[in-house]
Formats: structure tokens, C-alpha cells, sequence
């Protein structure tokens, strides 16, 4: 990492206003150094830049920029934190390789895992309690086989991907949409915590940068640039996981998808994507074929990923029984419930509408 006075002119290149990604590299190209541009004149810096952003690179920085700059090296100067910029040895190889990497990467743990074979798992936030399991199970096969596992822990499948990498003691990589200093969502304050000291939580945002809607498409070229293929679990049609494939496709990167149910609206966005030329996947088998140096974990991934118990009446259930019509007696198996409960709880998902009761026993959502 790079000595105090250097991360300090990053920071301030980084902070300065209209000073956008392509100028910021342009500026870099032509000086070698951000200390070199603020160390240009006016000639110097004339011609390449316009007259409002020059006036403020000449300019001394503004006080709340200085106080960011202050805030952020004590951030970095604890231990576990590391800031990376461009010219850092440590900056991870994949991601100099897509049109726009940042200029700064805020990073908590393990950064040596930036560096790894890795394969980013997305999805949809509202997972099925069946695509929750499906990823938790893949990332657990190919982080074990040696991938890190990359995604960017929102709810849902990122959240299962996280977890299924580290249930073996395997190797994840958080790309986050805030600060490096914030935890969102906040219910996933624990996860984070082993992420920072098992895996590695990465930003491109200052410090105290909150949730803003925006910076979550923009994080998910990070997510895609930084692992050699990506996999989608689940994504409805338009969902922000298929911009990350697409982002994917669009860096040369690998782009896989499991294939649902047709009855389900979080299947589309997977088959959409196997239409226009992902590889359809059933087993970590399929992936790991492209990785040919990792030790293959195939019985794993071709098990049954066993969904998760629940004791919460209805909308639980609802996830439960998926869209493929399932059994009385398998339901029961699914939920740890004994059947009588099922029944009760069938019952009200069947007048309120959202589930049908079909011969032989059957029962599935209605939509």
C-alpha cells in the first residue's frame, strides 16, 4: 500500500468535483502520478481538462475534503483495513482489465483474495427458499474445489452464496454498494463480520458513503470484473443481477445460469439468459470444468441442497412449496413440520388465492 502523502493526493484526486473516471485515468496517463497532476500548472493542465475543473485542481483542497483524507488514513492505518489504488501492486489484475476500474479500492481482510480464481454468484433478493439453497450449495462445492467465492451480500442469493462459502472454512469476497465503514443491510451486520475477518469486503465508495440506489448497478461491474465468470441463481426478468451478467458478458467473462421452473417469475431472468448464450448449469461440475487446476467436488454439488426448516406460518410456507407442484408428505419433509400444520396453514394460502390444491394430493403456487 502506498505511504500516507501518496494515498493522500489519491484521496483528493478521487474527491475532486466533476473529476470523472475517464478524466481522472486520462490525467494519470499523461502525469504518471495524482501528485504530479496537482503538481501541474495551468499549461500544463490546459487543452486536456476544462477551465472549471482545472480552476479546482489548482485549488487548495476544501476543508471537508481534507477532513475525508484525515478520516480515511486513520481508517486505513488500522489494522485489517487497506486501501488499494491503481498503481498498488495488490490491485487485483481481473479488474485493471475492464473499461473503468476505480480509482481506489476500500478493502477490509484478506485482500490477497482479490488476487485468486474466483467465480461471482448473484441473484434475486427475494429468493425462493429452493434458489437460497441451490446457491449456498454451489458456492459451498467451488469454494471447497478453491475458488473464492464473489458477490455483493444483499438479501437472497448473495446472502446464501456468503454463507455457503464460509460453512467449510472456503474463501468469499463482499463488493458493497456504501462505504467500507457501513454495514447494508444492517441485518447482515453478522455476516459481515466474518466476512472482515474470513474473506474480504471491498468498496470503491468513501468512507461513510450511504445506501444510494444508484451505486448498486454501478458496484456490480466490481463484482463481475473481479471473478472470471459469473453465475446467476435466480433473477426475474430486468432484475439488477442481469446487468451484472450482462456486464459479465461484456468484459469477456464466463457467464452461467441454473435453469428454474417455468412456472416461476425468478427463473426468466436465468432462461432469458441461457437463450442468448449462458451456460446452463446443474452442478458445480459444469463450472468447474472451466477452472481446470481446482480439485473437483462433484458429489457434493450433485447432492440435493436440502431446504431450510421453518416454523413460521404461510409466507414461509409459500417459498417452501416453490412453483412445480410438490406433495403433502414432501412439503412436510421441506418445512420439519408434521402434517396436520401443513394442513392449517395450506388452508389459509388456499382462500387467500395463492396456492391451489390439485389432484392426488398435490398442491403448488398459483402464481
Amino acid at each position: 500500500m502506498a505511504d500516507a502523502s501518496q494515498l493522500a493526493a489519491w484521496l483528493r484526486l478521487e474527491q475532486a468535483p466533476g473529476l470523472g473516471f475517464m478524466t481522472a485515468h486520462r490525467l494519470l496517463s499523461a502525469f504518471g502520478s495524482p501528485e504530479a497532476v496537482f503538481d501541474a500548472d495551468a499549461s500544463q493542465l490546459q487543452g486536456m481538462i476544462g477551465d472549471k475543473l482545472m480552476r479546482i485542481l489548482l485549488a487548495p483542497p476544501s476543508p471537508a475534503t481534507v477532513a475525508l483524507i484525515n478520516k480515511t488514513l486513520a481508517w486505513a492505518a488500522l489494522d485489517g483495513n487497506h486501501l488499494l489504488t491503481l498503481a498498488d501492486e495488490a490491485y487485483p489484475p481481473l479488474l485493471l482489465e475492464i473499461p473503468d476500474p476505480p480509482l481506489l479500492l476500500y478493502a477490509k481482510g484478506r485482500t490477497a483474495l482479490l488476487n485468486q480464481p474466483s467465480l461471482a454468484i448473484v441473484g434475486s433478493r427475494n429468493a425462493s427458499a429452493q434458489g437460497a439453497a441451490h446457491a449456498r450449495q454451489f458456492a459451498q462445492a467451488l469454494s471447497a474445489a478453491g475458488l473464492t467465492i464473489i458477490s455483493g451480500m444483499a438479501l437472497g442469493i448473495d446472502t446464501a452464496a456468503h454463507e455457503g462459502a464460509l460453512q467449510d472454512g472456503g474463501a468469499t469476497v463482499a463488493v458493497i454498494g456504501t462505504g467500507a465503514d457501513i454495514v447494508y443491510p444492517a441485518r447482515n451486520h453478522g455476516l459481515a463480520h466474518r466476512i472482515a475477518e474470513l474473506g474480504c469486503i471491498v468498496s470503491e465508495y468513501p468512507l461513510g458513503t450511504p445506501a444510494l440506489p444508484a451505486n448498486f448497478p454501478r458496484r456490480n461491474r466490481i463484482i463481475s470484473g473481479l471473478a472470471r465468470g459469473t453465475l446467476v441463481v435466480e433473477a426475474a426478468a430486468q432484475s439488477g443481477s442481469l446487468i451484472t451478467a450482462r456486464l459479465a458478458a461484456e468484459q469477456g467473462r464466463d457467464v452461467y445460469a441454473i435453469p428454474g421452473s417455468i412456472q416461476s417469475p425468478l427463473a426468466r431472468g436465468c432462461h432469458d439468459l441461457i437463450r442468448q448464450g449462458a451456460r446452463l448449469v446443474e452442478n458445480a461440475h459444469d463450472i468447474l470444468s472451466d477452472f481446470p487446476g481446482l480439485q473437483s467436488h462433484a458429489s457434493t454439488a450433485q447432492k440435493p441442497a436440502p431446504l431450510p426448516a421453518s416454523d413460521h406460518p404461510d409466507n414461509d410456507l409459500l417459498k417452501i412449496i416453490g412453483y412445480d407442484p410438490v406433495s403433502l408428505n414432501v412439503l412436510a419433509a421441506r418445512a420439519g413440520l408434521d402434517t396436520a400444520t401443513i394442513n392449517a396453514q395450506l388452508l389459509t394460502l388456499e382462500l387467500n388465492g395463492q396456492i391451489e390444491m390439485m389432484t392426488g394430493g398435490m398442491v403448488r403456487r398459483s402464481g
